[in-house]
């Protein structure tokens, strides 16, 4: 397997990434945007890394903000 440094990656392989990200910062934003927890700070997030924003986003929404929304409720 040949490793790929940033000056000899293909356009192809730079077009995937973008592709991979930008789906990411936009699934992210809308579902920020949803729930109401800083849509503009996680689509920015998203762009920057795959796919630990996204993992961590999961946890905090099954974990952290959901136990506020029903502490709320009652």
């Amino acid at each position: 397997m040949k490793n790929y440094g940033p000056e000899e990656m293909p356009v192809w392989g730079w077009l995937i990434v973008a592709l991979i990200l930008m789906t990411q910062s936009s699934i992210l934003f809308i579902k920020a945007r949803k729930i109401g927890k800083a849509p503009w700070l996680w689509g920015i997030v998203g762009l920057i890394q795959f796919p630990v924003p996204s993992i961590i986003f999961f946890i905090l929404w099954k974990t952290v903000w959901q136990r506020k929304e029903t502490k709320g409720k009652s």
